[in-house]
């Protein structure tokens, strides 16, 4: 029989869902404490919003980073030592909850990072200036060339800011760049999706809030992670401090290389990956990454329902 080397993955915005987490935070109290600072580090009952149904700020990307990040950890908390991973990653926003798995910070910390991180990238474009939108069916390759050619025809900010599968990307910038790629994709046989989100996140039109993020990550302590991570800017494993300091003080400018991460995780011997938070978007990614490899698992634990998995 083959080793099994497990692969923990966390989900960034978008995998929200109403009444992630009730169930474990009203069973586990460790659960509920990282919710009450999550609040703390908010400033807003987020049961409220993501318990009681909430519609309208369900989406929004200040209450959204901290909730979900409250979620993702206590999940870890609950299954983490079972599952035993040999590493551990994040999709974007998803990143902090592996490094507070890993001890690079505490969770406290992770939830006032993400605090903080969310409230940054909603205030960062006020007037709407920015968007983002999914771009399916088409190679990365040629995402990239038409991207490149709306840039360089309108002198327009737009690039790739997600490689989330061989055929599934996201694209971030002006939004007169993205109403230019458009026809382009349709016309290469793609297609576009714009996306609810409240500015071109993983580009340069974040600067200002990555610099200002930068600048509180400096008061954190960092150390050198228990379970090695691998980082979405590089698709590589870090574990000197200073270094994970660096990449994480540019994430939000930097694209997500998720692919490409997936396929270094795999690489280095992870054939069991496990996605722990809501929906399992990661873990419908796997196979589209990795194809259809019998040696290859993938599974999402969203809640306290998913116990029977572990047995």
């Amino acid at each position: 029989m083959s080793h099994q080397l497990t692969a923990v993955m966390f989900p960034g915005q978008g995998s929200q869902e109403a009444g992630m987490g009730r169930r474990l935070a009203e069973t586990d109290p460790a659960a509920m404490d990282l919710w009450k600072m999550a609040e703390k580090a908010s400033g807003r009952s987020l049961r409220e919003i993501f318990w009681e149904n909430e519609a309208e700020e369900m989406d929004e990307t200040r209450y959204v980073q901290p909730a979900l990040t409250a979620v993702n950890l206590a999940l870890w908390f609950y299954y983490g030592p079972g599952l035993a991973p040999g590493f551990l990653a994040g999709h974007s926003l998803g990143e902090f909850s592996a490094l507070g798995a890993s001890g690079v910070f505490e969770p406290r910390e992770a939830l006032e990072l993400t605090a903080l991180r969310g409230r940054l990238m909603s205030e960062a474009d006020p007037h709407s200036h920015g968007g983002m939108a999914a771009v399916l069916k088409l190679e990365q390759d040629l995402v990239g060339k038409l991207v490149e050619r709306v840039a360089r025809a309108g002198d327009r900010v737009i690039l790739v800011a997600n490689y989330n599968t061989p055929k599934q990307s996201v694209v971030s910038g002006e939004k007169e760049a993205l109403d230019q790629l458009k026809p382009l994709v349709k016309e290469a046989g793609g297609k576009m999706v714009v996306l609810p989100v409240s500015g071109a996140f993983h580009s340069p039109m974040m600067q200002d809030a990555a610099r200002e993020l930068a600048w509180f990550m400096k008061r954190i302590h960092w150390k050198s992670p228990r379970v090695p991570v691998m980082f979405n800017s590089t698709a590589q494993r870090e574990d000197d401090p200073d270094k994970i300091k660096r990449i994480m003080s540019g994430q939000m400018t930097s694209p997500v290389l998720f692919a490409q991460l997936v396929e270094n995780l795999h690489a280095h011997g992870a054939n069991q990956f496990v996605e722990l938070g809501p929906k399992g978007v990661l873990t419908r990614m796997i196979p589209q990454i990795l194809g259809k490899d019998p040696l290859v698992t993938s599974r999402n634990i969203s809640g306290l329902q998913d116990a029977a998995q572990q047995e």
